[in-house]
């Protein structure tokens, strides 16, 4: 579904292109002025020989012919082009009101995307770290259902590599089986951190993790039982913050479940003559100035690139997708970049891309397990649900459902402060800042959505009573045209993989709501008017609330 003004500018190009067999005219929405379209005249002087106004009048003559043209313009080089505001708005209002949270909404192009998100790693707390890849990945998976793809959730957990052996061996050297289970995620973290600051001056603790996780690799009965323990018991805590912020996936392979299918990539290179021996090493040589790819240790232990080509071609195989995202961190550039290499290499033509994005800092410093300065995202999301309660009992003492609703505000703006930051840069994870109800956060929005429902508790509009002519006028007309950009925002949101596109939209259509709230009297004594002003706020919240959910939030009708 492809925007009201968008289709008419596919249509004017057409009109031209047959009048004037001109190629992919530049149309442009203004950004001053009260015109709808643009065509900037300088570049066609030249071409048709021609002064600006009479190119002017030339395009008039061809563009006035479309329907919904009203009127043409020559200003400063450009032609405006004025469509005739009752019919587009007709036509935009009425497709929202026919489609309601549909609206945007494609129908099946039998196409799969393969998502792989979250991913935390066992044996540590599920930290507020984890949060991007998590939320950015089920917005991903939200917006590529809505325009008709098959999607295909992956948490490819890691539950594999050298860490299991420093986690194994710190459990062996200081664990406490009582304390474990008593609190098993917290426990098995200090145990992690308390080995790597150890490791820091004793590097006969890092080659024994080493030695212990290729035993794990080979089979060892009682490594294999630890490592089932500290998966089980992670998957628990995991489990529990997916059900909070209402994430599923359909695929929980994580990295051990490729142990067995790495022998075919491995025979796939040699058999490809792919594969080469360096230092001990097999790797995959790329071009001159560029380090080799390591598939294999000189102690016979494989590595991440070597599991992820095993997930890549198990995923094809399994799912046959179009395209596969992966959604992880700016640090995993290089790594990318060369499974991708090494992919083509092997002659598969797959779309892969890699959702990049920044870190999550608390006081500008990058949260760590290492270190042990980590902040459990439960912690987190329990203050923020804790600080909006507070706030909604100032607010609406008597509400009657606060617990629910400060569940609704205090995680919806954790998540929304996430989504709202272009996800290639570092975000500062301030709780405060995040939780007010106004500016650019989640409970403005959930507040706006909430001012609608007051208006609509009592009143619903009749399409049959509405006056398209009252929509003419600049507070009205606008707010319609902002709303006929909801479906190629989401559209947009897709190619560039970018949930922003969406929340920064929203903000805007919350923003200019509240500017007409502020102006019009939307359940005004005259019934044409009222129903009219009832058309357009119903339009509106079907967006709001359809858009908060492709960001993967609930929205509230009182607050």
């Amino acid at each position: 579904m492809i925007s009201m003004i968008e289709q008419i500018k596919t249509e004017l190009k057409q009109l031209l292109y047959d009048n004037l067999k001109i190629e992919n005219a530049v149309l442009e929405v203004p950004k001053r002025g009260d015109s709808d379209l643009a065509i900037p005249l300088f570049g066609y002087q030249k071409t048709l020989g021609l002064k600006l106004p009479e190119i002017f009048d030339k395009f008039k003559e061809i563009i006035i012919k479309h329907s919904l043209v009203d009127n043409l313009v020559f200003t400063a080089g450009f032609l405006n082009i004025y469509l005739k505001r009752v019919d587009i708005s007709k036509k935009i209002l009425n497709r929202i009101y026919d489609t309601k949270h549909d609206y945007g909404t494609l129908p099946s192009n039998n196409k799969t995307v393969v998502i792989d998100y979250s991913s935390p790693n066992i044996a540590k707390s599920f930290s507020v770290g984890h949060l991007r890849s998590t939320v950015i990945g089920n917005s991903l998976k939200l917006i590529y259902k809505k325009l008709g793809y098959d999607v295909v959730g992956i948490n490819h957990l890691g539950d594999w590599g050298t860490q299991f052996g420093s986690m194994i061996v710190a459990y062996q050297m200081w664990g406490d089986k009582e304390k474990i289970k008593q609190n098993p995620i917290d426990e098995l973290q200090a145990l992690y951190v308390r080995f790597h600051q150890a490791a820091e001056t004793d590097d006969s603790l890092k080659q024994a993790a080493r030695d212990v996780f290729l035993k794990l690799e080979q089979g060892d009965e009682t490594y294999t039982k630890l490592w089932t323990y500290f998966k089980e018991v992670s998957l628990e805590e995991f489990e529990t913050m997916y059900k909070i912020l209402d994430v599923s996936f359909d695929s929980y392979h994580g990295e051990a479940f490729y142990n067995d299918k790495m022998d075919r990539v491995i025979e796939e290179l040699e058999a490809k003559n792919l594969l080469v021996e360096d230092q001990g090493a097999m790797v995959v040589r790329l071009e001159e100035d560029t380090p080799p790819v390591l598939i294999k240790r000189s102690d016979g232990a494989t590595l991440y690139t070597t599991r992820d080509l095993a997930a890549l071609l198990y995923r094809h195989d399994t799912y046959n997708f179009d395209k596969a995202l992966y959604v992880v961190g700016n640090e995993q550039k290089l790594h990318f970049e060369n499974l991708k290499k090494v992919i083509a290499l092997m002659g598969y033509d797959f779309d892969i891309e890699h959702v990049n994005f920044g870190l999550v800092l608390k006081d500008g410093k990058k949260m760590s397990t290492r270190s042990g300065k980590t902040t459990k995202l439960e912690y987190v999301l329990n203050e923020a649900v804790l600080k909006a309660k507070q706030a909604i009992e100032e607010k609406n003492p008597t509400l009657e459902n606060k617990d629910e609703v400060a569940k609704v505000v205090g995680i919806g703006a954790v998540i929304f402060n996430d989504l709202k930051n272009d996800r290639t840069l570092n975000i500062e994870f301030d709780l405060d800042a995040m939780l007010k109800f106004e500016g650019q956060t989640g409970p403005y929005l959930l507040y706006s959505i909430v001012r609608i429902y007051s208006i609509l508790r009592t009143n619903s509009s009749d399409i049959s009573k509405v006056d398209y002519s009252i929509y003419q006028a600049e507070d009205y007309y606008n707010l319609i045209k902002l709303l006929d950009q909801f479906p190629m925002t989401i559209q947009k949101a897709a190619e560039t993989y970018t949930p922003s596109t969406i929340a920064k939209y929203l903000l805007q259509v919350a923003q200019a709501f509240n500017a007409f709230y502020a102006k019009v009297k939307i359940n005004d004594e005259n019934e044409i008017i009222r129903h009219s002003n009832l058309l357009l706020v119903e339009s509106i919240v079907y967006t709001l609330v359809e858009g908060l959910r492709l960001l993967g939030m609930k929205h509230l009708e009182a607050m």
